[in-house]
């Protein structure tokens, strides 16, 4: 990886991490979860950077997948356990990070510190020449001395280019070996707390979604919106409401898209046993000796 690369790949770090502290400040009982969405978002443009994904707002027993669409009328309501996940690309190159903000109340601040503390774990130890599943065995003997569980099917991943999910996954429990981490990867860490069971599924829309393959399709508009969502996004997730901006309705487009098969979504993931969730997220730059949190 040469100097341009690490600059960038720190210019898209530095901005996710302001993003996402910028959408923590305006996270408020009755507000729009939509407004506060579109507004982290535009925050991202008018600093120059991309998104790297629709920002995600998964609220309690949601670990993870699910962002407002364009009708979405949803407010915050006190109580919530907000986790908030904010990506920026600057040219593809990714910051991935996020955090948990509970409105109005103080009853899961235990929890959302057991997330924060299993992250940190898990970065004091990240190296070249550890492998994910060292990692994994330190955030879960963090989140089982604060008596919650990790969920375990939700990891963190090595990260390239336009690529945000690049095939290493970082686990939150214990394994035994797995991929060793080498110097010059870019890896999302993001432990994951539950009172509940700890996994998650599920089958419903997260208003996420993201292009499975470009093929011919007998409609003309429909064609114009997959090329334009292949050409914007270069592989990377996207939302219903960015189509919009591009194409008057692009939403039934988007639908014949899903009925060919070129267009997925991604589900909702729901904690399995109802359990509340909380989540911390960094991405880190792995070096010889050590990282670079590149989302501080």
């Amino acid at each position: 990886m040469n100097s341009d690369e690490i600059e960038k790949w720190r210019q898209a770090g530095k901005l996710a991490s302001e993003a996402l502290q910028f959408g923590k400040n305006i996270i408020e009982e009755k507000k729009s979860m939509l407004e506060v969405t579109e507004e982290i978002e535009n925050y991202v443009r008018e600093k120059g950077g991309e998104l790297a994904f629709p920002t995600n707002l998964a609220i309690n027993n949601v670990g993870a997948h699910w962002t407002p669409s364009s009708k979405s009328d949803d407010l915050f309501c006190e109580g919530d356990l907000v986790k908030l996940d904010v990506g920026v690309h600057i040219e593809g190159y990714i910051g991935d990070n996020a955090l948990t903000v509970e409105i109005g109340t103080d009853k899961y601040r235990k929890m959302i510190e057991a997330s924060r503390e299993a992250l940190n774990k898990a970065v004091e130890i990240a190296a070249a020449g550890i492998s994910v599943g060292v990692i994994g065995h330190a955030v879960q003997e963090t989140i089982e001395r604060y008596g919650y569980r990790p969920i375990a099917n939700l990891t963190g991943h090595r990260i390239k280019r336009y690529n945000l999910h690049s095939g290493v996954s970082i686990p939150s429990v214990r394994e035994r070996g797995g991929p060793v981490l080498k110097a010059g990867d870019i890896v999302a860490i993001e432990p994951f707390v539950t009172d509940g069971a700890g996994r998650v599924g599920g089958k419903r829309n997260s208003n996420i979604y993201h292009l499975r393959q470009v093929r011919n399709i007998r409609d003309e508009k429909a064609t114009e919106l997959m090329m334009e969502i292949k050409n914007r996004y270069k592989g990377l997730p996207f939302a219903e409401r960015w189509l919009h901006a591009f194409q008057n309705d692009a939403t039934k487009n988007l639908q014949k898209l899903m009925r060919a098969g070129i267009v997925s979504y991604y589900p909702v993931l729901d904690e399995l046993g109802k359990g509340m969730v909380a989540q911390s997220e960094h991405t880190l730059l792995i070096t010889s000796s050590g990282n670079e949190v590149l989302t501080k």
